[in-house]
Parts: C-alpha cells; structure tokens; sequence
C-alpha cells in the first residue's frame, strides 16, 4: 500500500464515527449544562454580539457592559477586528467547495446534519473560548498568550497535553492553514481567469507577508475590513440566485427534511445508506466549516480587548452560527435550488458545482464570484491560521526562536508551496491533524466543566 492509501486509512479512523460522536456528545453535555443556551439565550446572546456593536443594548444578559479600559493595552485588539479574524479562519473553502462535496456524497439530508452539529457546537465553542480568555496570559511584548494549551497548563495541570495540542495545532497551521488553503486560491483564480501559477504564488505570498508581519494588529485590522464585505456580497449574490428559483425552494426544504429522516432506513436499503452519509458528512463538514471543539476559537480571541470570558465565549457562539447555519446554509441552498436533489445527478463536484449553480443564473458573473470568493476567503483563512500557529510556536518555544525566526518563514514558504504543487498527501495529513487537535481538547473541556462560567454571569454550583 502506498504513502496515499496508509493516510486514507488513518484519516478514516481519526475522522470515523466514534469521532463524530464524540464531538456530539461533549456538546449535548454542555447544552444540558447550560440549559441550551444556544436557543433558550438567543435574545442573551445576540443582543451581547451583533447587538452590542449596534449600539442597540446597554446591557447584556441583565448585567452591565464593561468595556475594560484597562486591558486595552499594547498586544490587544478590538472586538470587532477580533472577532473578524476568528471568522477569517473559520469562513474558508469549506462554506463553498465543502458544502458542494458534502451535498453531493450525501444527498440533500446533509445540509439538516450541518444544521445540528452547529447548533451543538455553538455551546462548545463558548465552553472552550471562555476557558482560553479565563486562562490567557501576557507575553514577553506585551501581548496575549491564549489557547487550549494554556488552559490545559493552568487550569488542568498538564502540561504535557498542553505541548501535545500545540505541536498538532502548528503542524496544521503548516498544512491545512497554509499549502492546503493557497492550494484552492490560486486553483480558483486560475480556473477564472487562467492567472500564471508561478507569478500568481509569488504575489499572492508577498500580500499575505505584508500583512501576517504587522502582527495580530494588522492582522485584526485587515479582517475587519475585508470579511463583512467579501461575506455580505456573497449572501447577496446567493439570496439573489435563491429569489430566482424560489418556487423550488419549498421543495427542497422538503427534501432536506426527508432525505435528513428517510422512512424508509427503518428497513435498511438503499435509504437507511443515504441517511447514514447524511449524518456523516453533515456533522464532519460542520465541524470542519465552523471548527468548534477543535480549540481554534479560544486562540483567536485572546488577543481581544474585552476580557470578559462569558462575553468572548458568546462572539464565538455567533461565529459558529455565522459560519454554518447562514453561509453554508446559503451555498447549500443555491446548490439545491440549481442543480437539484439528487446526489446522482450533480453535473460537477466540488467548487466547479457550485460555480456552476452561480453561472446558470448569473452568467459568467456567477463563476467569477466564486472564484474571487473562493480566493478571498481562503487569504483570509491563512492570515489567521499564521496567528494561531504562531501562538502555538510561541507556547511550545517560550517566545524563542522558533516562533520569532522559523515559523513565519516556514509558514510563508508553506503558502508558496501549496500554490504551486498538487497537495492530496497535504490535505490528507492537515485533515489528521485536525481531528487529533480535538481529543485532547475535548478531554480537557470535560475536566474543566466546572471551571466553565455559565453565559449570564453565575456560576453553577
């Protein structure tokens, strides 16, 4: 067996379903914890997020907003650039190539199955953002140092798995993070508008190295700029390409439903099949779409100004379900609503289906949107996987040289890489990594519950 089918066979452990299970059964846990807050807190928690930088609340969850003057000091960020540059990680391929390759291999029922692992995940998400900014520290420059690898130093005792996580976390900022993500950029922009693979790596490298070396600030500052635009023009694009086929749209609602559900898997057949690819590939793709229970949102967010770990843990509830139950909703529905229900009939896979869905409705405006999309978020996704294999680096170093020297160009010359070479062995190994980050985090979630602030403030007893 070749180095190609050993890493398939790994990766089907690590991802196999006793995995899926077990990222759904640490979020129950919590949900039952928190009286599923995700729902019962829905008024809590948007007016604390989206509704606090409106400037509509005063006050969340009965307490009054604190603003933490004090902290805001040299390594910190705002809280909106902090919480744009935990979407630029989390918005990536996955919300389009990753929706169109899930519905396809697991029929319409899948969209259902993403439904749930966001909704089960936004509570994780909270359980392991507050836990980071309980545990954050300050570093040698006068920055934040925060992750699960803290929290499981600090709060756990154990350092040792604290060493575990970040070794997996940087050699997935070096795979999934960088060449796996340049890889679908410069992919797409060839495909759309036959941009030179050499020059175009060299270009899009140099504009990411303008921006990961100003630093989490710049990093922040870019983000804040560029992910409420680039998202809002592509829910755009798709509720105008939704409004095109709306008579379908009762219909494939309805098939979401059955497929999600199928009768007829009660007698095992070709139903019972496809419902068990419907959840399969719906929770995994939601996992790997939003990235709750893998630890990522609590690096993320230690860099935020506001130092409030019920009011973090919140921002990335919102994340979880930005991320999932809008976006990836939205290019699933265009998928549905353009090329059909039937997993069998898709004329293309991939990004190149849901170009496709795009361009039938909005010509060749359609496939260009994709693909700039597609690029856009994939620069965005690695600008912030540099911070959080940095803060890996930084953790696993002590702030030596291995953060300050190597890793910027090793994660640069990773980006380079990936834009010029195929990378299915890449892929593969990021995708382990990946799921290996989250055993230990999940363990360490399932220590520490007590040490987990309720959302409003009160600790359970």
């Amino acid at each position: 067996m070749n180095i190609l089918g050993i890493l398939e066979e790994i990766h089907k452990m690590v991802w196999g379903p006793w995995t899926l299970a077990i990222f759904l059964g640490v979020g129950l846990c919590f949900s039952i914890r928190f009286g599923f807050f995700q729902v019962r807190g829905f008024g809590c928690w948007w007016g604390a997020t989206v509704g606090s930088l409106r400037k509509k609340t005063s006050e969340a969850c009965g307490e009054k907003s604190k603003e933490n003057r004090g902290d805001k000091q040299q390594g910190a960020v705002s809280q909106l650039q902090s919480v744009c540059t935990a979407l630029a990680a989390t918005v990536g391929t996955g919300n389009i190539a990753g929706v169109a390759t899930a519905l396809a291999a697991g029929g319409p029922g899948t969209l259902f199955w993403m439904w749930v692992s966001a909704f089960i995940g936004m509570i994780t998400a909270y359980a392991e953002t507050a836990l980071g900014i309980k545990s954050r520290i300050r570093d040698e420059g006068g920055g934040y140092l925060c992750g699960p690898f803290l929290y499981m130093e600090r709060l756990l005792g154990m350092k040792g798995m604290g060493a575990f996580y970040a070794f997996l976390c940087l050699m997935c900022s070096l795979g999934m993070g960088s060449m796996v993500q340049s890889n679908a950029a410069m992919s797409a922009l060839t495909y759309a508008w036959d941009t030179p693979l050499l020059p175009g790596g060299i270009l899009f490298t140099l504009l990411l190295c303008a921006v990961v070396w100003g630093g989490i600030r710049r990093i922040g500052t870019v983000a804040e700029k560029m992910m409420p635009a680039v998202s809002g023009l592509y829910i755009l694009c798709c509720l105008l390409v939704i409004a095109a086929s709306i008579h379908k749209l009762p219909g494939v609602l309805r098939e979401v439903m059955i497929c999600a559900f199928r009768p007829e898997s009660a007698a095992g057949g070709v139903g019972g099949y496809m419902v068990s690819r419907s959840i399969r590939y719906g929770i995994s793709r939601g996992v790997f779409s939003n990235e709750a229970g893998l630890g990522t949102l609590a690096i993320l967010h230690g860099s935020a100004e506001e130092a409030d770990p019920g009011r973090q843990g919140m921002w990335a509830m919102f994340e979880v379900f930005f991320d999932t139950i809008v976006l990836c909703t939205m290019t699933g529905l265009v998928i549905l609503c353009g090329a059909g229900t039937d997993p069998g009939e898709l004329p293309y896979q991939g990004a190149a289906l849901a170009s496709w869905c795009f361009s039938s409705c909005l010509g060749r405006l359609g496939a260009d949107l994709v693909s700039a999309s597609t690029a856009v978020f994939a620069f965005a996704t690695i600008m912030a996987w540099y911070y959080i294999g940095r803060q890996a680096a930084a953790y696993l170093s002590g702030g030596g040289i291995l953060e300050k020297r190597m890793y910027p160009i090793l994660f640069l010359g990773a980006v380079f890489a990936g834009s010029q070479a195929r990378v299915e062995v890449v892929w593969l190994l990021s995708d382990i990594w990946n799921g290996l980050m989250a055993f230990p985090n999940l363990t360490a979630l399932l220590f520490l519950w007590r040490e987990i602030p309720l959302p409003n403030g009160r600790q359970k007893k």
